[in-house]
């Protein structure tokens, strides 16, 4: 049997998709390839870093890299996490299922420190609920 491919989508790269990523890494199982992309590359979050390893789930080793349209057009799933991403990714061939699940920015979260790691982890609980309930359906490549 093929592997299955997903690809998360953000506009930077650096938090969303990145979490996405290594969430879905851990609960996607051996049949799975993830990668992740940005309409930009904006580098690594070292916040969502802290709230990946808060879990023990460490994405310090991934890069943000930008979409590759070649790339893209081989997934099995592609799945936006914002809606710039949403509207400006490249399009597709229809054999690449697009979702969108959109989630807030944590970057864009302000007040304490304490408040900007709290919206962190609430982002990364949220994307977490979304992957197991996507991972539970049976879903098909």
């Amino acid at each position: 049997m093929a592997r299955k491919q997903i690809i998360f989508l953000c506009t930077g790269n650096s938090c969303r998709s990145q979490m996405a990523h290594g969430l879905a890494e851990k609960l996607a199982g051996k049949d799975w390839d993830v990668y992740s992309a940005g309409l930009e590359a904006h580098g690594l979050n070292p916040r969502a870093v802290e709230a990946m390893a808060d879990i023990g789930i460490d994405i310090s080793h991934h890069t943000s890299d930008t979409i590759d349209p070649e790339h893209l057009a081989n997934m099995d799933y592609a799945i936006t996490l914002c809606g710039d991403a949403e509207e400006r990714c490249p399009l597709t061939p229809p054999s690449v299922k697009r979702l969108h699940w959109p989630f807030p920015d944590p970057a864009k979260a302000s007040g304490t420190e304490e408040e900007i790691r709290a919206e962190f982890r609430r982002v990364r609980a949220a994307i977490k609920d979304r992957l197991e309930a996507f991972f539970s359906e049976g879903v098909e490549a």
